[in-house]
């Protein structure tokens, strides 16, 4: 039987409606890198972040921790650091956040997870104060972006997007020209929430949260892990797009990966 004129419409009404919907969906896939997650054995978990940072910094550390506890999966907690700001060496079970001035390095911030089999370890943030110095940078809309940014990582988030000039999603974990939008990209969205809820959804028979682990090999923690030549293989991205991730793989399931967000002077247009 042929179709009305009437029912065409209603049909061609309900395809585009369809396509309204699914469009968002493929935007926002699955952003965990890799399945890496903190070891734990119930939910929600408490990670600590180490106060690493000057005065001018504690406050958006402080939003930050807030905006991941907004998680039902787990908390952050800002604690007292323990690491020496300039080199920011990670602590086991924890996440080190520092600023400093690194020098014009070309990047902003860069967060480094430890990795043993699927669990991360450990974990440190750092935020570049050469740029954030700088009357580009020197806004709290970039300051929200980046440390929001390079904690998620820490969480085992990847980037939602990586277009720097496509309209924001909303959300800390996509790359932007313009933090503030609108949407402004300043804190964590719905779909990193619902991430976190997927990714850490099974329970582990045990913990690397707050908890050395001795299997890691000792040139993972005997070294630091400063400069691009230090990193590893580059896996996504590149300086020229404005963000990387590079994985230092030391065998038997040993990584320490790399996640780096590049100012915009050093990313092609």
């Amino acid at each position: 039987m042929s179709m009305t004129p009437r029912r065409n419409v209603v049909l061609v009404v309900l395809l585009v409606a369809l396509a309204s919907v699914v469009t968002p969906v493929l935007v926002l896939a699955n952003h965990s890198w890799g399945g890496y997650h903190w070891a734990r054995t119930s939910n929600p978990f408490t990670l600590k972040l180490g106060d690493n940072v000057s005065t001018q910094w504690d406050s958006y550390l402080g939003t930050t921790a807030y905006d991941w506890s907004l998680s039902t999966a787990l908390d952050t907690t800002v604690v007292p650091g323990l690491a020496n700001p300039k080199n920011c060496r990670p602590t086991a079970g924890r996440v080190e956040v520092c600023d400093s001035t690194y020098g014009n390095t070309g990047w902003l911030g860069v967060a480094q997870v430890w990795i043993s089999g699927s669990h991360i370890t450990q974990g440190t943030v750092k935020l570049n104060d050469t740029y954030f110095n700088t009357a580009t940078y020197n806004t709290p809309g970039w300051r929200n972006l980046v440390s929001c940014q390079e904690v998620g990582h820490t969480l085992g988030l990847d980037h939602q997007d990586t277009n720097f000039t496509n309209t924001n999603l909303g959300t800390c974990m996509d790359y932007t020209n313009n933090p503030y939008g609108p949407p402004d990209n300043e804190h964590p969205n719905a779909h990193d929430y619902d991430q976190l809820v997927t990714i850490y959804t099974h329970l582990d028979s045990s913990t690397t949260v707050g908890q050395a682990i001795s299997k890691m090999p000792s040139a993972m923690t005997d070294v630091e892990f400063d400069t691009p030549a230090q990193w590893g293989r580059e896996v996504k991205g590149s300086r020229a797009k404005g963000v990387s991730v590079h994985d230092l793989d030391f065998g038997g399931g040993n990584h320490i990966y790399t996640f780096v967000f590049w100012t915009r002077e050093n990313k092609a247009e």
